[in-house]
């Protein structure tokens, strides 16, 4: 009897999940602008609070070592930060920021660096990691370079395939995308833990200009956060100015993947003329029963192989 209970009590410990040593959280699912957008009063977000969401960003929490990175600067970063302070506090003085990693330099992605110049947060060399031109554009164009002079913000180089190291075996790898980079290249990111990956890739002209197969990307990650700046062609009213921003559909992203991909994919990166962006939204749940989901705020994704996702953190 004793045997018994002491199997069943380890195959109890063996079944429990391991607490999460690392994990990414998502601070905001929106397009750039956010939702609602300045000019259309008669979204109903703004009179529900609840239907609001911030620019697209991710947290890594590193509940190792205390540390915390963001993926892109947001409009809404201070907002972000707050809300993580309440859920992920930090454990150092200052902001508790112990990197930034940039997508591109559109104003969804980076314009959130400004809060920590010395108007705002007054900041000690956070950490930027860049691709190339980003960083050039940062250090050559006001008010960005005086982020720089002021030693606000320390640039780190990244490398397109070359992973950058953080500490607990942590990695985090740019590759590059198409997308309109009047300013600097565009990149998204793999965020690899120990036994778990994820895709950050919120802005991409299509997957077919890409030089990497989506699905060979799906492939080998657990979970993707993937464009999904608008559900289809018939959003913004005029197809001369769908052509202008072009990302791929929602639809079309479902129509090319097998279930068993499909799964893994998150959307994110909302246009605030996405029906998808509204829970009960017909075409939203069209798009889960193929298998896709979509980010919400709070919801996190463990980095540990045999660590649990955790439930979604509340507004």
């Amino acid at each position: 009897m004793l045997l018994a209970i002491a199997a069943l009590a380890l195959s109890a410990a063996a079944s429990t999940p391991a607490p999460c040593q690392a994990e990414l959280v998502v601070l905001g699912t929106s397009q750039d602008a956010g939702t609602p957008q300045i000019g259309h009063p008669e979204d109903p977000a703004w009179r529900d609070p609840a239907l609001r969401a911030w620019a697209a960003s991710l947290a890594l929490v590193d509940h190792a070592s205390g540390a915390r990175y963001l993926f892109d600067a947001t409009p809404d970063l201070r907002e972000q930060l707050e809300w993580l302070d309440v859920h992920d506090p930090k454990r150092t003085p200052g902001l508790g920021i112990d990197g930034i990693f940039l997508t591109h330099a559109h104003i969804g992605h980076y314009a959130g660096l400004m809060f920590l110049g010395r108007e705002s947060a007054n900041a000690r060399g956070v950490p930027v990691h860049a691709m190339p031109r980003m960083a050039e554009f940062l250090k050559n164009n006001g008010p960005w370079s005086q982020l720089v002079s002021l030693d606000n913000i320390a640039l780190r180089p990244l490398a397109a395939g070359t992973a950058t190291r953080l500490p607990d075996g942590i990695t985090v790898t740019p590759y590059l995308v198409p997308h309109r980079d009047e300013y600097s290249e565009t990149v998204g990111f793999v965020i690899a833990g120990a036994g778990r990956s994820a895709l950050f890739l919120p802005d991409i002209d299509s997957w077919e200009k890409w030089d990497q197969r989506l699905e060979d990307m799906l492939a080998r990650v657990d979970v993707a956060y993937l464009d999904g700046t608008f559900f289809d062609d018939s959003e913004l009213g005029d197809p001369a100015r769908m052509k202008s921003v072009p990302h791929p559909r929602i639809a079309d992203t479902i129509r090319r993947l097998p279930p068993v991909l499909a799964a893994k994919v998150r959307f994110i990166h909302l246009n605030h003329t996405n029906p998808a962006r509204f829970p009960d939204a017909a075409k939203r749940r069209a798009a889960e029963r193929g298998g896709a989901g979509f980010a919400r705020l709070g919801e996190r994704f463990c980095l540990s192989k045999n660590g649990a996702d955790q439930p979604i953190s509340p507004r």
